[in-house]
């Protein structure tokens, strides 16, 4: 099996399991708002704002946040925000702030106003708790200095204006100031990046073939999605592809490529990190709110993935897959759908894992059927090119987090939930409730 994913597969529907996009990954330019002091490139630098540029596929408006309260006496919680009016439309927000290590302590809400009509929305809680995603400490992702701590994205839809506020707990202040923290308890370097996700954008027709590092030739234009198997067509394209038949495997389900939901291969790093194996699947949530329509799911992905390379620094997007409340499922960081592609989803847990986000807030809304029995079909047919039971239990050795040192081997189901492995409310209560179905179902579907 492992000489099979490390094998030259080109981009046919009968052969297109490995699905290595490896386009140039040079900056996009990110447009900025109307006039305002100290905007922040994508880089992480200072600069000066520039009049936004519409015609670019999707932008990224880095605005530093101010102090909104002169209050200093003891027990007062500071505040920070911004209010503008005058941004270029954007449909997706979050919060950013200079050291990846420090913790936001503390509440952050916006309000948007609607691009057309004008209309103000109610104040929206953004998920302070995003330090649990990320790359595991002490790999070159993580180190590359390009870090930025982060709030979860919150999808707002279409906007043109924007009032956010930043709270620290009051029992976050501290005497001494903790390290990448202000004396008031809030993060140094906080930012709102407002971005918009842009129109998808094909690659110029008739672009040459690329050459990804294991030298297979790949063309550039790549299929918008890998269409459904049966189980017998699944095994018998395994057997084809020179692979060792699986005795367990789920037909492969409909995948949308990065080239289908509209990636701008422009915007991630070069080349791809793996892991040997697949031994385990992680399920999260996105926390980016439950308002969006199926048909705008591409939209929400290419914005969570411009939120996580340019405003978080991250070498892509950080999910291996992601999941609308249709039940779709999407190609998440690139490298090849059928191959154990690093991903940065689980603090301390990237290794030998995968990691699936259902585009959604479950903490108390319940995911739908379709998401639940996607993941069941994701799984059955991932985990089980691997040969891996999805109602099974595994060992991985933890990278360092809040719930388990670093180097400790951790006894997790084969199919967990985010806060197994790091402590966490992702991915959501009602979500999490549904994982039992779906691993009962996607053993069904491997026939076992």
């Amino acid at each position: 099996m492992r000489g099979f994913l490390a094998s030259s597969i080109g981009v046919t529907c009968a052969a297109a399991l490995a699905l290595p996009l490896t386009l140039p990954a040079s900056a996009a330019p990110a447009s900025a708002s109307a006039p305002a002091p100290a905007v922040r490139s994508t880089s992480g630098a200072r600069t000066a704002s520039t009049a936004a540029a519409p015609d670019l596929p999707g932008s990224t408006q880095s605005l530093p946040l101010t102090p909104r309260t002169r209050d200093r006496t003891l027990g007062a919680a500071p505040e920070q925000g911004l209010t503008r009016a005058d941004v270029h439309r954007f449909s997706l927000v979050g919060v950013t702030w200079s050291d990846p290590d420090t913790e936001l302590r503390g509440q952050v809400q916006v309000r948007t106003r609607a691009a057309g009509t004008g209309t103000w929305s109610g104040w929206q809680d953004i998920d302070t708790h995003n330090e649990d995603h990320g790359a595991d400490p002490g790999t070159a992702e993580r180190d590359s200095g390009h870090v930025h701590g982060s709030t979860a994205p919150l999808w707002v839809g279409d906007s043109d204006g924007v009032d956010v506020r930043v709270r620290a707990n009051t029992a976050a202040k501290r005497t001494v100031e903790n390290i990448g923290e202000s004396a008031s308890g809030l993060p140094t370097g906080l930012h709102l990046e407002l971005v918009d996700p842009g129109a998808a954008q094909a690659p110029p027709a008739g672009a040459p073939a690329t050459t990804n590092r294991n030298r297979t030739a790949t063309p550039r234009l790549a299929a918008t999605e890998l269409p459904a198997l049966s189980r017998q067509a699944t095994e018998r394209e395994l057997v084809a592809l020179g692979a060792k038949a699986q005795p367990y495997i789920g037909p492969r389900p409909r995948i949308v490529t990065r080239h289908g939901w509209g990636a701008d291969e422009k915007l991630r790093e070069k080349g791809f990190v793996y892991t040997k194996k697949v031994k385990a699947v992680f399920v999260h949530h996105t926390a980016t709110g439950n308002n969006y329509r199926c048909s705008q799911a591409p939209s929400v992905i290419r914005g969570i993935y411009r939120y996580h390379v340019k405003s978080s620094g991250w070498r892509d997007i950080g999910y291996n897959f992601l999941v609308d409340k249709c039940g779709t499922i999407y190609e998440g960081r690139a490298g090849g759908v059928a191959k154990a592609v690093m991903g940065a989803h689980t603090l301390g847990f990237n290794t030998d894992s995968m990691g699936i986000a259902v585009l959604g807030t479950f903490g108390s809304a319940k995911p739908s059927s379709a998401a639940v029995t996607a993941i069941a079909k994701l799984t059955a047919w991932k985990l089980g090119l691997y040969g891996v039971n999805p109602r099974g239990k595994t060992y991985l050795k933890s990278g360092g987090g809040n719930l388990y040192r670093k180097g400790k081997n951790v006894r997790l189901n084969v199919i967990s939930g985010h806060r197994d492995g790091f402590a966490t409310e992702c991915p959501g209560r009602q979500l999490y409730g549904k994982l039992g179905s779906a691993r009962s179902t996607s053993a069904r579907y491997q026939g076992r």
